[in-house]
């Protein structure tokens, strides 16, 4: 066996890598909060007869929790087979760039079924 010469990551590259994550993460955040949210009206709405409609949001939300964790997954399978830095850095740029808009979709849809469902507990004239 032969030595296997070792590479290190740039600091700047490092740094922007870093940065693309924490983008990733306070949107992520974003949209667990408003899950939380959506979660804690849905329980009281089950409460009140207005389940149907926040039933609809979880079952939205637990299904994009669902898609955003397999992204995660083949990001982390496609960084696993990366040639080189610049690859992995590609891989998380774009990544991190996809997700932020997803999640942005997502939250404009879980609010629109939010909608929906605080519409249906209104009363009836």
């Amino acid at each position: 066996m032969g030595d296997t010469p070792s590479f290190e990551i740039p600091p700047q590259l490092r740094e922007m890598a870093e940065k693309n994550v924490e983008q990733a993460r306070a949107a992520y955040g974003q949209f667990m909060d408003f899950l939380t949210q959506a979660m804690n009206t849905w329980q009281k709405g089950a409460s009140t007869g207005g389940a149907a409609g926040f039933k609809a949001v979880q079952e939205r939300a637990i299904s994009f929790a669902k898609e955003n964790a397999e992204r995660s997954f083949n990001l982390a399978s496609e960084i696993a087979r990366a040639k080189d830095v610049q690859e992995v850095l590609t891989l998380q740029s774009r990544y991190a760039q996809t997700q932020m808009q997803l999640f942005a979709v997502q939250a404009q849809q879980l609010s629109w079924l939010m909608a929906d469902a605080m519409r249906e507990m209104q009363p009836k004239a």
